[in-house]
């Protein structure tokens, strides 16, 4: 399968030339390796036990290899983490390492930070404008200076096209099979983190069928902040046999670490005046086609409304509105790395306002963002978003509503209404 050139690809293209090493950090099958390849001239696959065997008996393989040198799955042999950063001390000559890598160390595992010397990207699933879907028109960097850039364009992509990118997944290898071979693919994936991915991280896990529930509990709270006990009971209903809360935090923990979860933390603003906020984080999978298989509702049974969430508050939101938002944060993630923004959302305790998405950038202003189904917003949909400017006033950049409608324009009362598909960085 030819490459596709990957929003990452600028960061890399910009930086790597004068940065000794990189890390590419994300799940499996997100496209790492391929992605780092592009720029290697050797590489030492750990997958691989023999190759993994050289570089545990000789360390000093990473500096005598023909550079740029692509480390692939580094956390597989922890102490080249640390060889490379010393490398790097020694001589911080651009473009000498990249490391790849779908978990960082395991509990126990003591490895230097890198800072300074390892700079460190995560590249998740593939983004709405990284999948060719359409030509975006607004770009989340533009928004982010608060200038009030135009905003405009067409689209031809509609609600049941994204229903059917939620179905395909942002997974290069994935996406482009069948829908058949697609699911079988899926499936598959959770099982290999259930029973494989864990168990070679050293995590014990003694009940699958368990954690498979536990799993798909948690999927039905994407885009939610359904508590974790909430989410322990939705997956053993009627059962007074639960696991023990101490296993599955652990399992929670270990999910992350192999970023199969990919929470977004709640924002907490540093020179604001807003209290009562929520530090709950709203719960995503590292793709909404994880959180469709595990769920089983499919393309005919999300268009016609099907699934339940969690919780009685997360049904507030449709399963496929659910899902919708997961898809935007996920594209919406990978636009603000390019623009060296973070990403977070925006609760009351009270949960009588709340913002999808908060993107803050490095001076501190904020593009608040909505997200619904529907494809022209109402002055209703906009509250979370006018209370937010009402609030904190100029350090909000801009205010949007992503949506499945055709046209991107300006509202009257200065909301941007921008098509999911329309959105780049």
């Amino acid at each position: 399968m030819a490459y596709r050139r990957r929003v990452l690809d600028d960061a890399l293209d910009e930086l790597f030339p004068h940065l000794a090493a990189i890390a590419v950090e994300g799940a499996k099958g997100v496209g790492k390796t391929a992605t780092a390849s592009q720029r290697a001239a050797t590489v030492l696959d750990l997958t691989d036990p023999s190759q993994r065997r050289s570089l545990a008996d000789n360390h000093n393989l990473v500096v005598q290899l023909r550079p740029p040198v692509l480390v692939d799955e580094w956390q597989l042999e922890p102490s080249v983490w640390d060889r490379v950063r010393k490398a790097v001390d020694d001589d911080a000559t651009g473009g000498r390492f990249l490391l790849t890598g779908s978990a960082s160390p395991g509990r126990g595992v003591r490895v230097h930070s890198g800072a300074g010397r390892i700079v460190s990207f995560k590249l998740r699933p593939m983004s709405l404008v990284e999948r060719g879907l359409a030509s975006p028109t607004v770009s989340l960097r533009a928004l982010l200076t608060g200038d009030r850039p135009p905003v405009e364009g067409a689209t031809e992509v509609d609600l049941p096209h994204y229903v059917d990118e939620i179905l395909r997944s942002g997974f290069p290898a994935i996406r482009e099979l069948p829908p058949s071979a697609r699911a079988v693919q899926l499936d598959g994936y959770i099982a290999r983190i259930v029973e494989r991915e864990l168990p070679e991280n050293a995590v014990t896990v003694r009940r699958p069928a368990a954690l498979r529930r536990w799993l798909a509990a948690y999927a039905a709270a994407t885009s939610g902040n359904a508590t974790y006990s909430a989410i322990l009971d939705a997956a053993t209903p009627g059962e007074s046999d639960k696991p023990a809360r101490q296993t599955v935090t652990g399992y929670r923990e270990q999910l992350t670490r192999l970023f199969v979860l990919d929470p977004v933390e709640a924002w907490i603003p540093a020179f604001a005046p807003l209290t009562r906020l929520t530090k709950t984080p709203q719960h995503h999978l590292v793709d909404p086609a994880l959180a469709a298989r595990l769920v089983g509702v499919g393309l005919d049974g999300l268009l016609r409304g099907q699934g339940r969430r969690t919780t009685p508050r997360d049904d507030t939101k449709t399963w496929l509105g659910a899902l919708f938002e997961s898809l935007a944060v996920q594209s919406v993630r990978v636009y603000a790395q390019a623009a060296s923004a973070t990403v977070g959302h925006l609760r009351t305790q009270n949960t009588d306002q709340e913002v999808d998405i908060i993107v803050e950038g490095v001076d501190r202003r904020v593009v608040a963002m909505e997200v619904k189904l529907s494809a022209a917003p109402t002055g209703h949909d906009l509250r979370g978003l006018n209370w937010l400017r009402d609030r904190i006033g100029d350090q909000v950049a801009d205010r949007v509503c992503l949506t499945t409608g055709p046209h991107a324009y300006r509202r009257d009362d200065g909301v941007a209404v921008v098509p999911l598909a329309l959105l780049g960085p």
